[in-house]
């Protein structure tokens, strides 16, 4: 008895909120109070008095801030309908976030995070106050230890782009303490890593080299070992790239990074399908760096907060951020870092919700789960990458006909040169069925680019409903242009012209700036930019 063939899916209804919400800084309404806050204890008002009378007198506010005065039930009613106007993970499939690897974050992770013990966690508490955040920070460092095969890590780096900077400020401590630093004066990267390894090493000083793929599709092995000197500090490379590509030479790459004496820093950034597979000591890295918010399920945040970990060997430990976390006896106490550390990279010793949320996805999972993860990871992005390049006029550049990843960065041009729609108008298409979608970073190397990555947490049927939706707009590209072109239809804000976006005069990120921009209204106590000294 054969089972019924289940039917095509398509893509489901939909239309987003609207209700023209006003800020809430034009809500407010004078004397308007949401809570009446008691009065200060004398005794606290004395010593508050005290501060205050020791700070300088450019730290005071002549006045106090201007916050929106509002009631408790219309905030309520203002951010329930600002969230009505937006797409979010726990709405849409995020399939289409590409890079930042969205990944569902269990609940019961958000309510170990409320209890106040952690929600009120203090950096400059004493450590004998907080042994329980201690404790679990000290044994999450081993569990990444355990997960890269590196010997020391380290939470301070508040987010992904800060671990690659911790990961170059490491190196380049590393070669002024060998005398070096003047010498070494370059780092390499490949075209595919995340950009933030070329930044990264920019702003420390370095020139950068950038290396493409070969004739295969893979980062070229001859082009790298042409451009190793003796003024190489380091190689900084994505892997797998963003191209959800894995370099099958990458072992390779590091053996010839150490024979001219440079450093092998390895982003792990789209590790979400190599966990327990591979491991970065394996490939004989020197640092690394994961992303507790992609890889280990912390929330992304809409930009933050993230939270990175820095994982180095042995000969790497003593310049690793701090102050670190370290166990004596059956207690956990906070040291200084050493002194070839680089010192703080952020304050106290690391983002503590995101790594309580990084201990307990661990945990729930155990080592076969988390590889269980990676490979669901990889394939979920093979099925999808199966089914995306064959609607017409898309298609998966590089490494042709080669499996990926946890991700891949497609193309549109094939359909951009039959239609003239470009991939940019097809993600604001997206949008109009529920789902968002990323083109890449840029400069767009591939051309009319798209990025998917559906992590393991998205069911068969909701990659079907993605591919379904990108079908159909693919199919309006070539046969209702205009529909495209035009869009967005269903969401909150439609069509809009890029004459604002690119013309940074009319840019007012902030409602004071608004204000101050478009009606002339500057607070009584703020100073013109063109007043302020130049050496202030």
């Amino acid at each position: 008895m054969s089972l019924p063939i289940a039917p095509k899916p398509s893509p489901r209804r939909f239309h987003q909120a609207r209700w023209d919400e006003p800020i809430i800084f034009e809500l407010s309404s004078p004397g308007e109070r949401g809570l009446i806050v008691p009065p200060v204890e004398p005794g606290v008002r004395d010593a508050v008095g005290d501060v205050m009378a020791d700070l300088p007198e450019g730290m005071r506010r002549p006045s106090p801030p201007a916050l929106p005065e509002i009631g408790q039930m219309r905030v309520l009613k203002h951010y329930l309908r600002l969230s009505q106007e937006t797409l979010g993970s726990d709405l849409n499939v995020d399939i289409g976030q590409g890079t930042c690897t969205i990944k569902y974050s269990p609940k019961v992770n958000d309510q170990l995070i409320e209890v106040p013990q952690l929600r009120e966690l203090h950096p400059a508490q004493d450590p004998g106050d907080v042994q329980g955040a201690l404790e679990i920070t000290w044994r999450l460092e081993q569990m990444i230890a355990e997960l890269s095969g590196m010997d020391a890590v380290s939470f301070q780096s508040p987010g992904g782009s800060a671990g690659i900077w911790t990961n170059i400020s490491m190196i380049r401590a590393y070669h002024a303490s060998r005398g070096e630093a003047e010498q070494r004066d370059e780092v390499i990267t490949t075209i595919f890593s995340h950009p933030s390894n070329a930044a990264a090493a920019k702003v420390a000083g370095y020139k950068v080299v950038t290396i493409y793929p070969d004739a295969d599709g893979y980062p070229d092995l001859h082009a790298l070992k042409a451009a190793l000197s003796e003024r190489t500090a380091a190689i900084m490379v994505t892997n797998p790239e963003d191209t959800g590509i894995y370099n099958p030479a990458i072992r390779e790459w590091v053996d010839a990074a150490h024979a001219v004496g440079a450093l092998a820093s390895y982003d792990q950034a789209n590790a979400s399908g190599i966990l327990g597979i591979t491991r970065a000591r394996d490939a004989g890295f020197d640092v690394c760096q994961f992303n507790l918010h992609k890889t280990f399920s912390a929330p992304h945040g809409c930009g933050g907060p993230g939270a990175a970990a820095n994982a180095v060997s042995a000969e790497m430990r003593q310049f690793l951020p701090g102050p670190r976390i370290e166990k004596e006896g059956d207690s956990f106490v906070v040291r200084k870092p050493s002194e070839l550390s680089i010192g703080h990279a952020a304050p106290g010793f690391g983002v503590v919700l995101h790594v309580v949320r990084a201990y307990a996805w661990i945990m729930a999972l155990g080592a076969e789960g988390i590889r269980t993860a990676s490979e669901i990871a990889v394939l979920n992005n093979n099925y999808l990458m199966h089914h995306v390049t064959r609607i017409p006029g898309a298609s998966a550049p590089y490494a042709t006909g080669r499996r990926r990843i946890e991700q891949v960065r497609y193309s549109w041009q094939e359909l951009f040169e039959d239609t003239g729609i470009s991939s940019e108008e097809i993600g604001i298409r997206m949008a109009d069925f529920g789902f968002h979608y990323w083109t890449s970073h840029h400069p767009y190397v591939v051309p009319q680019p798209f990025t998917l990555e559906p992590t393991e947490c998205y069911s068969k049927s909701e990659i079907d409903e993605y591919l379904a939706a990108l079908s159909e707009v693919a199919r309006e590209a070539r046969e209702e242009p205009e529909v495209v072109r035009t869009a967005p239809h269903n969401q909150t804000v439609h069509h809009t012209h890029h004459d604002d976006l690119d013309d940074p005069e009319r840019w007012a990120v902030t409602w004071r700036a608004y204000r101050r921009k478009y009606f002339g209204e500057m607070r009584a106590d703020a100073v013109p930019a063109d007043a302020v000294p130049v050496n202030a």
